[in-house]
């Protein structure tokens, strides 16, 4: 069976993900998928590869599945251990290693978990080499001669390694000295990382959520869950707030107020600075999802701005097309392509801190001028086997969404609806000027989604 004739069954936008103990997010299948992924690097000749995990319970399970499986087919294994999933790009880069794997389910649940892989270059897999790791999959599984199996070694400076990464992306050298800081590291795999290398940069750091039990990842905290650190910030007289997710490969950010900074104003924060600066070389990426305020306020500016799918990889792939070195999604992923591969929530709000250090502005003065057009994102949880194509597609649900789009007429809005890519969601997403309820007109279409599903 080749590779081109093989239909995509286990990889999604975001590698494979799902629930630990329900297929294929099983230590037999894992194991399996090691050994698939180790057979197609082992057809270029000797191979290696560095593993890194978050802070899920799960990950020892898996991280021993994949070791196993990786040198089965006799491929070297270098374990980083607990890493950010942009730190593990980077380390793939590093050790010249042949893939990066990471063990993680992102800002999802702890009873979650996936993998996802890393390039030799830092960047996602192609989807060819998915396909071809996908075909692997399909044949037995054997065991090379004992004298070609891999090798397994734990890295045990990996953590520091990634530090002195972070702190070089800061622009000009800048230090923030003076600045207090409030960082909420999700109990995820940011919790051993983010406070030196804002403590080593100089800051007064208060951090939570950086007591990880296996469990606790995301849980009331992080970059989806921001009311503790805005309480935090408010408590302590923080000038700023940063929220990474699980991995660490977003960012939500905190004012001195206790406002929300999303990922769309982030990443105007960051683009705006470049362009006045001239070394922006080129325009941002966003996404279908991006606030109708960014691409205003980059127009504005004379910044030209190309939306894509949602998704990171999707984001990634228009910045390479155009030749552009920003780009990144309201979520918090803000792909930095001058200093990173892939989304880094360590290394993006290194880059609006050193904008206020330069400045010597807080953040809410420095985002006086951008307005975001009201924009209300409703998910609508489904069961796990429930079919969002055929939801999303229900006659009634249409209807609804039609109806919606009438009332906003051609300059009042838009209405985007959306399968996740990670999680069993619609998303009901309604952007509308003020004259409009947005949040009614998403309510509206979600329940016309409920009442589908119950039909």
């Amino acid at each position: 069976m080749s590779a081109k004739t093989t239909a995509r069954r286990f990889f999604g936008t975001d590698g494979i993900r799902g629930t630990v103990g329900e297929y294929p997010i099983t230590a037999d299948f894992v194991l399996k998928l090691g050994w698939a992924a180790g057979r197609v690097l082992r057809r270029n000749g000797a191979a290696k590869v560095v593993i890194g995990k978050d802070t899920r319970i799960s990950g020892y399970m898996f991280e021993a599945a994949l070791e196993a499986g990786f040198s089965a087919a006799g491929v070297d294994v270098m374990l980083l251990g607990p890493m950010p999933t942009p730190g593990i790009a980077y380390m793939t880069q590093t050790f010249r290693a042949q893939a990066g794997v990471v063990i993680s389910a992102s800002h999802n649940p702890y009873q979650d978990n996936g993998i996802k892989f890393f390039s030799a270059d830092g960047r996602k897999i192609p989807d060819d080499i998915e396909l071809e790791i996908e075909a692997e999959l399909e044949r037995p599984l054997t065991t090379v001669v004992s004298n070609e199996l891999g090798k397994a070694v734990r890295i045990n400076d990996a953590a520091a390694r990634y530090i002195e990464f972070c702190k070089s992306s800061m622009p000009e050298r800048t230090g923030l000295q003076g600045l207090k800081v409030v960082l909420d590291c999700a109990n995820g795999a940011t919790y051993h990382i983010a406070p030196s290398v804002f403590r080593e940069l100089g800051a007064d750091v208060t951090v939570i959520g950086a007591s990880p039990d296996g469990l606790n990842i995301n849980r009331n905290v992080g970059s989806t869950s921001i009311r503790a650190l805005k309480a935090k910030v408010i408590e302590t007289g923080a000038d700023i707030g940063v929220a990474f997710d699980g991995d660490g490969d977003r960012v939500i950010m905190v004012d001195e107020h206790g406002r929300e900074v999303d990922g769309d104003e982030l990443l105007y924060l960051i683009g705006n600075d470049r362009h006045k600066r001239g070394v922006l070389h080129g325009g941002i990426v966003g996404t279908v999802m991006s606030n109708l305020g960014l691409e205003n306020a980059l127009k504005r500016k004379g910044i030209p701005f190309e939306r894509a799918q949602v998704g990171d990889r999707y984001v990634i792939e228009r910045m390479q097309a155009n030749g552009w070195e920003l780009g990144g999604e309201s979520s918090g992923h803000i792909v930095c392509g001058h200093v990173q591969t892939t989304g880094d929530g360590i290394v993006a709000a290194l880059q609006v801190l050193s904008i206020m250090m330069r400045e010597g502005r807080t953040l809410d003065s420095l985002l006086q001028n951008f307005e975001k057009a009201p924009q209300s994102l409703i998910n609508v949880r489904l069961d796990s086997r429930a079919d969002r194509k055929a939801l999303m597609e229900a006659e009634a649900v249409q209807q609804a969404v039609t109806a919606v789009e009438a009332e906003l007429g051609e300059e009042g809005g838009r209405v985007l609806l959306r399968p996740s890519g990670t999680e069993p969601l619609i998303r009901v997403m309604v952007e509308a000027q003020p004259a409009f309820d947005a949040h009614a007109l998403a309510t509206r279409i979600a329940d016309a989604i409920e009442a589908a599903r119950a039909a």
